[in-house]
């Protein structure tokens, strides 16, 4: 992109940003009093007393350790981000999907602020996501404490959520950002809230396997002697399709944050899902002739075989942009507790990219499960969540993507175009390196 060109639209974008801040009220004031009656679900949460979110009043100046890889640059790219992407009442908007705003964004938003010691950002979006978020049933009362996945511009004009199922993903992240915020910045509140959300995560997104196959929703009553607990991706209704079928997304496993969890919640057996997660990982990839992971994965219950959804199916079994995020967390694993069973899934998952890369120095965007590419292109996102899984295993091949892939699409700030809202925090996500997380976030 020539320079000239970038700064034409970064005029264009802050006068955009400027349009919607004198929208602000106007939207502000559609939200007042709207209706989700179309939503037929039924609060299952008691009302809980949430802790209040302070947002500070003075501007922050964040930084990174010093010292560290790429420095200059993640810092420049967060301001960008908090400039292009953030509104200033805590919004994130994703440009490429109609201004949309998704729980992931503002999960994203909340991780890389606590990391820069963004103190204010992190505030304003953690405000904006329980404020805007909050997933209602028809009379307005609240089914639980984790976030509706998406909100947006309804056909009638206002801006509420747009779809109230959750994704486990963002709710993870989001409570993983609250534990660190709550280490760094020494703010309780933050960790109450932390725990009022792990408590629905586990109730509300996990499922217990029994050995006979069956698969048992969180408060029915009974117990199963033995079993295995599985991380959905979302709600039970929407996930578990049948009694003998879970439908999986590996990319939403972050064994580090469940470690985490485990730290501040002495409740729920979170090593389980460190367990069962690694567990999909290895088994899943046995359907891809190539041995790699897929957006979406089905569990057979009753053989506990993993199979590819059906084609007709609106999520695919193919490596594509959600399974790109499996490197990631699998590195922060494998990374900040040496955990043997990453090591090994990384050496051997990757093998086929390594392979793609050493003969050609290109990796398709999508792999289908004989292993053959069904496009022509590549994607920045894959290269930089594969860099901290090759800075591991592969630290030769890790420097050659960043020298020719990830860094040369980098450009005042901003990785590809300036509206690809995902790429922006993938790659921000994956060039940081594991020394920016300071040894006092990681311990109780």
């Amino acid at each position: 992109m020539a320079v000239a060109t970038l700064h034409l639209k970064t005029l264009l974008r802050m006068l955009q940003k400027f349009l919607q801040k004198i929208a602000a009220a106007a939207i502000l004031l559609s939200l007042t009093g709207c209706s989700f009656s179309s939503f037929t679900g039924e609060a299952k949460t008691p009302e809980i007393q949430l802790p209040e979110i302070t947002v500070p009043t003075a501007v922050s100046s964040p930084s990174l350790p010093e010292g560290i890889d790429n420095q200059e640059l993640l810092e420049e790219s967060w301001a960008v981000y908090r400039e292009q992407f953030i509104q200033e009442d805590g919004r994130v908007i994703d440009y490429e999907a109609q201004d949309r705003s998704i729980s992931e964004g503002q999960a994203y938003a909340m991780l890389r602020a606590v990391l820069m010691d963004d103190e204010r950002i992190f505030a304003l979006t953690l405000d904006w996501a329980e404020k805007n978020l909050q997933r209602l049933d028809a009379d307005g009362k609240r089914i639980d404490n984790l976030w509706a996945w998406k909100w947006g511009q309804k056909e009638d004009g206002k801006w509420e959520p747009i779809d109230f199922n959750f994704a486990s993903d963002a709710d993870i992240d989001a409570a993983t950002a609250l534990i660190w915020a709550y280490r760094r910045w020494n703010r309780s509140e933050y960790l109450d809230l932390a725990l009022i959300k792990l408590q629905d995560i586990w109730q509300y997104s996990t499922v217990m396997v029994g050995a006979n196959g069956k698969v048992k929703e969180n408060g029915t009553k009974g117990l199963f002697n033995r079993g295995t607990r599985y991380l959905l991706p979302g709600p039970v209704e929407a996930f578990v399709p049948s009694s003998s079928t879970i439908h999986l997304n590996p990319s939403y496993f972050a064994p580090y944050a469940f470690r985490l969890f485990a730290q501040v919640d002495s409740n729920h057996d979170w090593l389980s899902l460190v367990q069962s997660s690694y567990e999909v990982l290895e088994k899943s990839a046995q359907t891809s002739v190539v041995g790699l992971p897929s957006d979406w994965i089905a569990l057979n219950t009753k053989t506990r075989e993993f199979q590819p959804l059906p084609a007709e199916s609106p999520i695919k079994s193919v490596y594509s942009f959600d399974a790109y995020r499996v490197w990631w967390r699998i590195a922060w694993d494998a990374a900040w507790f040496n955990t043997p069973e990453a090591q090994k899934y990384l050496l051997t998952a990757t093998k086929h990219l390594q392979e793609q890369w050493d003969s050609s120095s290109f990796i398709p965007a999508r792999i289908n499960l004989q292993g053959q590419a069904t496009v022509e292109y590549d994607a920045t996102s894959q290269y930089a969540m594969l860099y901290p899984a090759l800075r591991l295993i592969n630290p030769g091949i890790a420097q050659q993507m960043l020298q020719k892939k990830i860094l040369p699409q980098y450009n005042q700030g901003v990785w590809d175009d300036e509206s690809a809202y995902y790429t922006q925090n993938l790659a921000w996500l994956g060039i940081m390196p594991f020394t920016a997380v300071e040894p006092q976030l990681l311990q109780p």
